[in-house]
């Protein structure tokens, strides 16, 4: 490499994570480096900037009991990587990429770079492929496809955390039946969602198919952000160069985003909306555009990143954003997790950009497209009459406005609500939307073909 590793004890600075070293020579953007203690400990670092001669160094660990005089820095020459093997799976890692949980330690078959290659946008191959989830609200209304970023839009204090587990127990590639490997990413969680995640992984056998990467609450903000970086590389290596189905599971953005926002008033850059960091889209764009297929190779990374909306506002610079970049968004609603209802997802708002894709003949059934479409019109009809009657009062519903009350009421609660633990198949969840319709009258269901009524609408006895 040529680079001579050297040592250096000219730390000019030192403040929140951040560390400036001067009179540096051949030091690189992303470069790892050693901080050495006098008591001969050692904490990790990167170079977040260089300018001449000065190297700006992001501490992993922190910079609580260092000073400038006592500690030495030699800078490695190499980016961050991590060790890459098939014996990851059924594996917990904290934010560093160690094994923490007991197990024996990985024996790489090789080292990858944490930030990884970008997928050329011509090999890129177009997501359409059917991911059953088991949830009928995603699944029938909001259809997850291979290779997608299907973000979930939550509030603090919302099930996200038990969605997001339930979608990683579930999800299968339908047309395969192929099981996904998933990678779970946790950034700041607190010590009982890490328990809750990796108890529930293990006691449901997901975890044998499973890596789970955990940062906690009161772990160093840094690791929160190379975190995501590393699963995304596991994900990477398990799909392009082991061909197995990957669903990445990164929670909560949220999160991740505060510590981007730290680590960028510790720079004291000038801040974006927010006090967020003016180039935060393009740094989330580097995340969610990691997942997708590449031509040739039979491996995909399908994401569902999951965030906390601070306030329950979507227009809050973190949802916005991430919406332009992903393909949809599964909101949960406040209000239906208050009624008891789980999962409370919020069926009008949410969006999958590509679920025209996954689904149809040979796909799911080639009935799915018009019940969906049908369930939509006559949920947001109830939900309209429902407020009307809210304001005028009930007598001013027409017998048909009052079916479509019904309609909604009946939709919420038994369509919208299943178990945590309840895996329902696509054909499940369009049986449930076939009964709900037949409690409208044929003439009524204009968005379904006539031959599909013939087929599925419910006969009554």
């Amino acid at each position: 490499m040529g680079n001579i590793i050297r040592e250096y004890r000219t730390v000019k600075e030192i403040s929140g994570p951040l560390m400036l070293v001067d009179d540096v020579e051949g030091v690189t953007y992303g470069e790892l480096a050693e901080i050495k203690m006098e008591d001969g400990s050692i904490r990790r670092g990167r170079v977040l900037e260089v300018h001449g001669k000065k190297a700006m160094v992001q501490v992993f660990e922190g910079t609580r009991g260092l000073s400038p005089q006592d500690v030495r820095v030699k800078f490695l020459a190499k980016g961050m990587e991590l060790g890459m093997s098939i014996d990851m799976l059924g594996r917990v890692f904290d934010g560093s990429g160690r094994p923490m949980d007991d197990g024996p330690a990985i024996i790489p078959e090789k080292y990858l770079n944490v930030n990884g290659n970008q997928i050329n946008p011509y090999a890129r191959d177009y997501p359409n492929e059917f991911i059953q989830t088991g949830i009928s609200t995603i699944d029938l209304l909001n259809t997850l496809v291979r290779g997608q970023k299907l973000p979930l839009f939550s509030g603090s204090g919302l099930p996200h955390s038990r969605i997001a587990a339930q979608i990683a127990r579930q999800a299968t590639v339908l047309k395969t039946g192929e099981k996904f490997a998933v990678v779970f990413a946790a950034m700041g969680i607190t010590f009982e969602e890490a328990e809750f995640f990796i108890a529930d992984f293990r006691k449901t056998g997901a975890i044998e198919r499973s890596v789970l990467f955990i940062n906690l609450a009161d772990d160093p903000p840094i690791e929160r952000l190379t975190l995501p970086r590393m699963a995304l590389t596991t994900a990477e290596f398990l799909a392009f160069e082991k061909d197995m189905h990957v669903l990445v599971i990164l929670t909560d953005i949220t999160n991740y985003c505060e510590a981007l926002r730290e680590i960028s008033a510790a720079r004291k850059e000038v801040p974006g909306r927010r006090g967020y960091p003016g180039y935060l889209y393009t740094d989330l764009s580097t995340i969610y555009e990691r997942a997708g297929r590449i031509k040739g190779k039979k491996g995909s990374i399908t994401q569902i990143p999951v965030l906390t909306m601070p306030e329950d506002d979507k227009t809050h610079p973190i949802p916005d954003l991430t919406g332009y970049i992903t393909e949809g968004q599964i909101i949960i609603l406040r209000p239906l997790h208050t009624q008891g209802i789980y999962p409370p997802v919020d069926v009008l708002p949410s969006l999958s950009r590509l679920k025209d894709k996954g689904i149809g003949v040979g796909k799911t059934r080639e009935d799915h497209s018009d019940v969906m479409n049908q369930l939509y019109a006559a949920y947001a009809q109830g939900k309209n009459a429902r407020e009307l009657a809210v304001i005028l009062g009930e007598s001013a519903l027409t017998e048909e406005d009052v079916l479509f009350v019904k309609f909604s009421d009946a939709f919420e609660d038994r369509f919208v609500r299943q178990g945590e633990y309840e895996n329902r198949t696509i054909e499940e969840s369009l049986r449930i939307g076939w009964e709900l319709l037949g409690m409208l009258p044929p003439n009524l269901l204009k968005r379904v073909r006539d031959e599909f009524i013939e087929r599925y609408y419910p006969k009554s006895s």
